[in-house]
């Protein structure tokens, strides 16, 4: 499925520095910073900086570098944010059904607290 990247997306916006934001790490190819409304003590979002709409569209396209840097980084972040011990959660929405709000790839890190049941079973 071919995807189309909106290049005014809240996180394109950032990447260009037209927005701020809480930066915990930046490499070569990805960047990672707090959430502006945490669901958690710890909630860090890592995006790649090329334009790739979701996960699937990011792990088809993107070079053997980005992809390596985008998972060390969230490693990186993991590490950082002090979650090894305790756990953590990692999320990526991807379209209408996975409730994606901003088309550009982003990993949701959470952590600090006892997160409860991700979803409820279906009845």
């Amino acid at each position: 499925m071919p995807y189309t990247y909106d290049d005014q997306n809240i996180f394109a916006k950032i990447l260009r520095g037209e927005i701020p934001n809480a930066t915990v790490l930046e490499t070569e190819h990805s960047l990672a910073f707090r959430d502006i409304q945490p669901q958690a003590p710890v909630h860090v979002l890592v995006i790649p900086k090329g334009p790739y709409v979701c996960y699937d569209h990011f792990a088809s396209e993107a070079s053997d570098a980005e992809i390596v840097d985008f998972n060390r980084t969230i490693s990186e972040v993991v590490k950082s944010e002090g979650l090894q011990e305790g756990g953590y959660r990692i999320i990526s929405n991807a379209g209408e059904a996975g409730v994606q709000e901003v088309p550009h790839l982003h990993i949701h890190v959470l952590g600090g607290r006892v997160l409860g049941r991700m979803l409820q079973r279906a009845g």
